[in-house]
């Protein structure tokens, strides 16, 4: 039963100590949120709390301040630990923390997690930290070498711990649950309360209290909402074709990660846009004249997460598109949110990969409200729209004075050359097209890359009727072509069969039921991946590391036989690949048979990817529009990348 409280609250009711309620003050903070105001009296008080939350409803404070509030300050070892699932949200979290701690002298909070330099790890542990933000798979680490010791935990929360069962990382949560003393406190977080995380609860916690927060899930009525099925085209030309048709003001363009706000941007600038990414690691004072350049039009198209698009209220917003569709509905609402507003008309596209379409019905239901299916802009309508835009610029440059000059350099060429004026006009227009071809070419579209798709195009013109009932989605047992590929990390180097899985699974945005047979020798190791993978994503994959070994991915010149993903584990993604060291073919971890997007999720808020340097992007259909102004740069700074997969170790 939830505490008696008043009406509206404010966080001085609470009684938190004086530091962090100052720290929350300067920080304008007034009113707590529904989590907020049923969760800080029970932990003030010491007791253990189960909340079911989503992403956005303000938990992160939920726990932090009563936690830094019970304190000890005249110790310097970890009283609190937090678990988070991706290296991202652990610098989120850490990073809230140092906020609201920022009036406690002496205050110390620390994020662990894979791909950070141990030794940078094991000095800030050695000075002294009074808050560990970590991912399981490097806490694990630390406290099996010593260099984190628990003896003093006051606090144990848990964030987002459906996330980290769905990601295989169960065993691991308990095992760290059995290293903390008896007498602390545990707070668990998670947005859905599946079994395993109940007899988690019933196992680890003592008597909590249970906190439910119901999310509202309704979208304006002025919003106009649509979804583009991802195939054929790949995802940046789509979209550089809906901002050429589509008559837009300003445009919110999301996506998962911090590093592919910075990505897309480039990319989109590439082709002539002036974009700028927004996202954590922008400094305030850049954040604020980026939305201060959006609104007043210098800025038309900006590429934000959910966490830097917050509370971000612009007038010119016509549009949001959402380039990577959120995988719970109270993130769809929020970003749809930014457009529409106060009675003004709005209009939100999602893309939806063929495997993604259980997350649009997902959105449709909470929200009550059916998105129409929006074809992409043809190659034809293009085309006119382009040839318009340049008749305009003619007539436009027609209108403006000071051209008697430039009438009497042409008519001088024209009678010395003896060339016609219709063709001295035409080298003048090329000139001003420069290299990228102003029309596109008609072509065929090959299938965007998506091991399943021609599976789902096949049950979708099945009956419903006609379906297998012994599968939530689909129970056939299909499959689908693989191709063996040699990656330079073997058994000599400590590799097991869950580090590739997850390296793999994690740098290729890949759902790791795609990733078959796993072959480790001593020095290299072999895998069978989708026949098909992208350049870009080999790429990547090729400069990932695993056990402190580049993969150097590259084809084996081998057979592999076709896979089966629906031969996977069960338990809702609480199970853990079987090894498959010198052969055997073993199980995906992942969410059982079809239960799951090929893409996985990089956790709504988002996980990401190592940065890497961003790739000049020209389209071989020449998807460049006429030459729009770029923005002046900004500072970015590198973010980490993802700490998923399990368990995964970049040393």
């Amino acid at each position: 039963m939830s505490p008696e409280i008043n009406t509206s609250p404010i966080f001085a009711d609470f009684g938190l100590a004086a530091p962090v309620l100052q720290a929350v003050q300067d920080l304008g903070y007034e009113t707590p949120s529904a989590i907020q105001a049923e969760t800080i009296p029970y932990l003030l008080e010491g007791r253990d709390v189960l909340g079911q939350a989503q992403t956005g409803t303000g938990k992160t404070a939920a726990f932090a301040l009563p936690l830094l509030s019970r304190l000890d300050m005249s110790k310097t070892g970890p009283q609190i630990l937090v678990l988070a699932p991706t290296r991202e949200l652990a610098i989120q979290v850490a990073e809230a923390f140092q906020k609201y701690a920022g009036k406690l002298p002496g205050f110390h909070v620390m994020p662990i997690y894979g791909g950070q330099d141990y030794r940078t790890q094991f000095r800030q542990l050695e000075r002294g930290v009074q808050v560990v933000v970590g991912t399981p798979g490097r806490v694990m680490d630390h406290l099996r070498r010593g260099s984190l010791k628990l003896d003093g935990l006051q606090a144990l929360v848990l964030d987002e711990a459906d996330e980290m069962l769905r990601m295989g990382f169960i065993e691991d949560i308990e095992w760290i649950m059995e290293q903390t003393p008896p007498t602390r406190q545990i707070a668990l977080f998670s947005a859905t309360m599946p079994p395993a995380i109940h007899r988690i609860a019933q196992s680890y916690l003592t008597n909590p209290a249970e906190v439910k927060i119901k999310v509202k899930t309704t979208t304006a009525d002025t919003i106009r909402q649509r979804y583009w099925l991802v195939s054929g085209l790949h995802k940046l030309d789509a979209l550089t074709r809906i901002l050429e048709a589509e008559p837009f003001d300003a445009v919110i363009i999301f996506v998962r990660t911090k590093t592919e706000t910075v990505e897309l941007a480039d990319r989109l600038q590439a082709r002539g846009y002036s974009a700028v990414a927004l996202n954590g690691d922008i400094p305030q004072n850049v954040r604020e004249r980026t939305i201060d350049q959006l609104k007043k039009g210098k800025i038309d198209i900006l590429i934000a997460t959910d966490v830097a698009a917050r509370g971000l209220d612009v007038e010119r917003i016509s549009h949001v598109i959402n380039y990577d569709i959120p995988t719970d509905t109270e993130s769809y609402v929020h970003r749809i949110g930014r457009t529409g507003r106060a009675g003004r008309s709005g209009d939100a596209i999602l893309f939806v990969s063929p495997r993604e379409r259980h997350l649009l019905r997902a959105i449709e239901r909470a929200t009550r409200k059916p998105i129409d299916l929006m074809e992409l802009p043809s190659t034809e309508i293009i085309n006119n729209r382009r040839i318009s835009l340049f008749n305009q610029r003619i007539t436009d440059t027609l209108a403006e004075e000071g051209l008697d000059f430039f009438s009497q350099l042409l008519e001088a060429y024209e009678r010395e050359h003896n060339v016609p004026a219709i063709e001295i006009a035409a080298a003048l227009a090329k000139l001003v097209q420069g290299d990228a071809p102003l029309l596109l070419e008609e072509k065929k579209n090959h299938p965007a890359y998506n091991p399943d798709s021609a599976r789902e195009r096949e049950q979708d013109q099945r009956k419903p009727g006609k379906r297998k009932a012994n599968s939530a989605f689909s129970s056939d047992e299909e499959t689908i072509p693989m191709e063996r590929f040699r990656i330079a990390v073997g058994r000599t180097h400590g590799v097991k069969p869950g580090n590739i899985v997850g390296a793999i699974a994690n740098e290729a945005g890949l759902d790791s039921r795609y990733i078959g047979h796993i072959d480790i020798q001593d020095d290299f190791s072999l895998v069978d991946l989708p026949a098909g993978m992208p350049k870009d994503i080999l790429g990547d994959l090729r400069r990932t590391r695993v056990a402190g070994q580049m993969l150097n991915i590259e084809p084996a010149g081998e057979s592999a036989a076709d896979y089966s993903p629906s031969r996977t584990s069960g338990g809702g993604g609480g199970g853990r690949r079987p090894e498959r060291d010198g052969g055997g073919r073993g199980r995906s971890f992942g969410g059982g048979s079809g239960s799951a997007p090929p893409r996985r999720r990089e956790a709504g808020k988002t996980g990401e990817r190592p940065d890497r340097r961003p790739r000049a992007e020209k389209s071989a259909g020449g998807e460049r529009p006429p030459s729009r102004p770029k923005p002046s740069t900004i500072s970015r700074k590198p973010a980490s990348d993802k700490d998923k997969g399990k368990p995964k170790r970049n040393d």
